[in-house]
């Protein structure tokens, strides 16, 4: 019984099983008040994907790249270029 069960909880870490759902940020996308507030969390902001080009000019920080939370905070996207709150 005990090497049956050790063989189940194997196969189980194995292919990824959890006791918890999967959670992702993708899911749970957060709304931020400011960029202030963004900022702190993802120093470079939001951009909506990789391939989106900053049109203000040279940034200090690499935006991460989300399409979910961009869409959540795409009112702080004030130039309009895909990417929110960049620095």
């Amino acid at each position: 019984m005990k090497k049956l069960i050790g063989i189940l909880l194997s196969i189980c870490l194995i292919l990824g099983f959890s006791v918890y759902p999967n959670h992702s940020a993708e899911a749970a996308a957060k709304k931020f008040k400011n960029c202030t507030q963004l900022n702190k969390v993802y120093k470079g902001g939001v951009a909506k994907s990789a391939k989106v080009k900053n049109k203000g000019g040279k940034t200090r920080y690499k935006p991460y790249v989300s399409s979910s939370l961009y869409n959540a905070n795409k009112k702080l996207d004030r130039d309009k270029d895909g990417i929110a709150c960049e620095r």
